[in-house]
């Protein structure tokens, strides 16, 4: 976390006025850092501007990557490090690897996803999240506009959301 970062923060009462309001705080040449929601709002990526996430393609590799794992270390095992005929068949037999390879793709399609998504969030186990305010888990709509981010001043930014429809601006700061 940085130090000394300070945030204008927007409270909204309503979704439709956090959507309307994130529309107006843009298009007034803002930067906004996040908006925070006590639960999900259909269409608040798009109006932030968040593009699509790329987690849909690191799980397709992780999972790429445990199915030619399990393969090659099956096919390994029982073709060539300790070779074993069963019923005639020979060592190279995929029916009976589907099981041990549809298990390992799962793995590590699953570990590599939560692995990825940790990495990209930000979230460490030795770090605090930043809470804007408390009231964000409850029933508000919090928006905050970190004031190093933007050219305008204190002032200026205060009106803006207040024009956006916020009930209350607050000023925080993390140390």
């Amino acid at each position: 976390m940085d130090a000394d970062k300070n945030f204008l923060v927007g409270v909204f009462d309503d979704e439709d006025a956090v959507l309307k309001g994130i529309k107006k705080v843009r298009g007034a040449g803002l930067k906004i850092h996040d908006v925070f929601s006590p639960f999900p709002v259909h269409g608040i990526d798009d109006a932030l501007g968040i593009k699509k996430s790329r987690l849909p393609i690191a799980a397709f590799l992780f999972g790429l990557t445990g199915t030619s794992l399990a393969l090659t270390m099956q096919i390994w095992m029982l073709g060539y490090d300790w070779p074993m005929i069963i019923g005639g068949k020979n060592f190279v037999s995929l029916p009976p690897f589907i099981p041990v390879t549809f298990e390992l793709t799962v793995l590590l399609a699953a570990l590599g996803m939560v692995a990825t998504f940790m990495i990209a969030s930000n979230l460490k186990p030795y770090s605090w999240p930043r809470q804007f305010d408390v009231r964000s888990t409850d029933d508000k709509h919090v928006m905050a506009i970190d004031l190093d981010l933007n050219g305008k001043s204190k002032a200026e930014i205060s009106q803006i959301l207040k024009d956006a429809g916020a009930s209350e601006v607050n000023e925080k700061n993390f140390e």
